[in-house]
């Protein structure tokens, strides 16, 4: 609720000054001060911040929750990136930040196919 309330607040402020509705994005911030929790509860929670009316932009890749969930380094967290990824399309993401972006491509578009069916 805090992070929803902060971005609704900020693109209140945003629209006040006279930004154009089309050139909003949120991004909830994965990481950015955030625990573990913080960030599992942020990317379950994704399509929730819908209702702000604005494309999400989510940036997983090889961040440091991944790599406290599978104990590795940031080089060795591609799946962990691609399963994030993933499911944040699937909760209403519309923009990936990635550095796998082929692999991360492809497996959005094989999880796109599956719920297209």
């Amino acid at each position: 609720d805090e992070v929803y309330d902060y971005l609704y607040g900020q693109t209140q402020k945003a629209l006040e000054a006279g930004v154009d509705e089309r050139n909003i994005i949120v991004d909830p911030g994965i990481g950015f001060g955030k625990t573990l929790e913080h960030n599992l509860t942020i990317l379950e929670k994704l399509s929730d911040f819908k209702s702000l009316g604005y494309p999400i932009l989510i940036g997983t890749s090889r961040k440091s929750f991944i790599g406290k969930l599978l104990d590795l380094p940031p080089e060795e967290r591609l799946e962990g990136s691609l399963a994030s990824a993933v499911l944040s399309v699937v909760n209403g993401a519309d923009i990936l930040r990635v550095h796998d972006v082929k692999e991360t491509l492809r497996a959005v578009k094989v999880a796109r196919s599956i719920l297209k069916g």
